[in-house]
């Protein structure tokens, strides 16, 4: 890496500099820029161990009334964005962005608490509403993170520290995977688990004042959004062809997971006779606990070691297409036999290559949008759009049912949606090179595109 400081080793903070040589292993960080990103680096790191503890007890919930019930779930959670994003996005005009983000995060604290008293009450459906309120808090509160890092950071910043900023995301993940699955392996219960969550996403709150304080003082305004985001996304192919893009990456993702789902509710009911006082919920909440902490720890090494050489050798055609290549040889392998251990690890190298290479390219294709684009588009994006393709995925898993599909043959299915993310990508790849005026390939043909110096 290149060495990009602008202040002399003097007049910086022991401790600044100490900070800067472990970042440096995952991307070009320059001394002025270290603390900052330290800052970032922890507010994304909190966020997502809570994510994870909730994640997690969303799983037995939900799964206790079936996987079935699981896909339409993640289906109801587009109609309620129908709603929601219109919503976001009047707040975001009305409110400057420091109001906007602890507003909104502190009501998806008020509506876990609510979680909480309905768990306690013994209330029916609490599973099937608390899998829809997590999908939806989930990807609104990471939108939201990574719109405030796309406003306080231009985009040659950006393209530098995104990477380095997001392996907060994904050690973050793996640690609340782990730690959830070593709370439900002694007994604790789901609830009191939301409670450990709530406190985290307080802290994490906490951490925007401090980057305001200290960083580069941009976001500090309205979004100044004078369309919703919907309109914002249908006014430009560029916006529009990274929602599809997420659409069809999403119904690849969750009819995968629907595979999975299937076989550790069946392994379950296959063991709950032979074992005295075997608990379905235990299992299926240790099971993925520990299925989310090697997914995490895969992305985590990913980030670290893999995104910003990518960025640098491939530039955003290698980004774009390197999950679905990924995607291509996962579900190739699972056509030729779907058992539980099979399906675990493709998925295993599927979503640690979403959740680090995808994830980062995702925030980078905003760096060159406008502010309104960044916070009202983008939470149109990130929450419907990505929720959409959860509710084609719900489709396909109720006419693949009703049709008796085998795993194998769910799995021959997402193969077809693979071909067509790699057409979508290869589209957007153009748009995004005419937005920043690098060269235009003039052929798919050939898979990832090398674009030197994209960036």
């Amino acid at each position: 890496m290149s060495d990009s400081s602008s202040s002399s080793p003097a007049s910086v903070p022991w401790t600044t500099r100490l900070l800067r040589y472990p970042l440096r292993l995952a991307g070009d960080v320059s001394v002025d820029e270290t603390r900052d990103v330290v800052v970032m680096f922890f507010n994304i790191f909190l966020l997502l161990i809570a994510y994870y503890i909730l994640k997690t007890v969303r799983e037995p919930l939900i799964l206790a009334s079936g996987a079935e019930l699981k896909s339409y779930a993640a289906a109801a959670q587009a109609a309620v964005l129908l709603v929601y994003v219109p919503l976001y996005g009047t707040l975001a005009t009305r409110l400057p962005v420091n109001k906007l983000i602890t507003r909104v995060n502190l009501a998806m604290i008020v509506c876990i608490q609510a979680f909480f008293l309905l768990g306690r009450a013994g209330v029916p459906a609490v599973g099937f509403a608390f899998y829809v309120f997590i999908g939806i808090f989930s990807l609104t509160l990471i939108a939201q993170f990574w719109s405030f890092a796309n406003d306080i950071y231009a985009k040659a910043e950006g393209d530098r520290l995104f990477p380095i900023i997001a392996v907060g995301s994904t050690a973050g993940a793996p640690i609340g995977a782990k730690l959830a699955s070593e709370l439900f392996s002694h007994g604790v219960s789901p609830w009191l688990m939301m409670q450990i969550a709530s406190a985290l996403l307080l802290a994490h709150t906490a951490f925007y004042g401090w980057v305001r304080r200290r960083g580069s003082g941009q976001a500090k305004g309205k979004a100044e959004s004078s369309a919703n985001g919907f309109s914002l996304v249908f006014a430009s192919r560029y916006l529009q062809l990274i929602g599809i893009l997420l659409i069809v990456l999403n119904i690849i993702n969750t009819t995968g997971e629907y595979v999975l789902s299937s076989l550790v509710t069946q392994q379950a009911a296959a063991l709950a006779p032979t074992i005295a006082g075997f608990s379905k919920e235990a299992f299926i909440g240790e099971f993925y606990g520990d299925y989310f902490f090697w997914v995490n720890m895969a992305s985590m090494l990913l980030q670290t070691f893999a995104v910003s050489r990518i960025v640098k050798t491939l530039g955003m055609g290698g980004m774009l297409f390197t999950l679905p290549v990924v995607a291509l040889g996962a579900y190739s392998l699972v056509t030729i036999g779907a058992g539980i251990a099979l399906v675990r690890w493709v998925k295993t190298a599927e979503n640690a290559c979403d959740y680090s290479v995808m994830n980062t390219t995702k925030q980078m294709l905003w760096l060159p949008t406008t502010r309104e684009e960044k916070y009202a588009a983008k939470q149109a994006i990130d929450t419907f759009f990505v929720r959409f393709g959860d509710m084609i995925s719900a489709g396909v898993v109720f006419i693949g049912t009703r049709l008796a599909l085998s795993l194998t043959q769910f799995a021959a299915t997402n193969l077809g949606f693979v071909a067509l993310s790699m057409i979508v990508a290869w589209l957007l790849l153009r748009e995004y090179q005419r937005l920043t005026g690098v060269p235009v390939p003039t052929s798919p043909a050939t898979g990832p595109v090398r674009i030197a110096n994209a960036h």
